[in-house]
């Protein structure tokens, strides 16, 4: 705990404040990468990935470090909006060219390159949570029971006023 690689120095001021804060709320857990990825279903190379500024952490995975943390409400409220702000600001990566140079190959095999390509595309938040995570869906109400339910008033208000109407004439 404590012995991070340093962050890149043309890292946003707001990327740069986010990546500090997580790395502190994850060394408040206690508990390795490992550990963590097991609590959070984000594997130990997601985190290395998230703490070390390579890439965004989805909106989730803060969410499931701050609850793994114990974080309250409004410590919680704080890092969703640092990370709202780290993800505007998050440096995009570089697009790989769609061809290699000939006898470029480098370290990227037969199809690494687009495997590749592929991890360079634009970030996008993942909105899927774990089933355990994910909170409890309230049922909404069907617009045909509203209906039928409208209708029913309806026909209680004017039997109401037929049955007083009688009474009194």
């Amino acid at each position: 705990m404590g012995a991070w690689q340093p962050l890149p120095d043309d890292l946003p001021p707001e990327v740069r404040h986010f990546v500090e804060q997580l790395r502190q709320l994850k060394d408040r857990t206690g508990l390795s990468l490992v550990a963590l990825g097991a609590r959070t279903a984000y594997s130990k190379s997601s985190w290395q990935r998230y703490l070390n500024a390579s890439q965004p952490p989805p909106r989730q995975a803060v969410i499931a470090l701050c609850r793994v943390a114990g974080t309250g409400r409004d410590e919680a409220e704080r890092f969703g909006v640092r990370w709202e702000l780290a993800v505007q600001a998050w440096p995009k990566p570089a697009v790989m060219p769609a061809k290699a140079e000939p006898g470029a190959q480098g370290m990227h095999g037969p199809g690494e390159a687009d495997e590749a390509r592929e991890v360079c595309e634009e970030y996008e938040d993942d909105p899927t949570l774990p089933w355990w995570d994910a909170p409890p869906k309230e049922p909404e109400p069907s617009s045909s029971w509203l209906l039928m339910a409208a209708v029913a008033l309806a026909v209680v208000l004017v039997l109401t006023v037929l049955i007083g109407a009688l009474a009194l004439g």
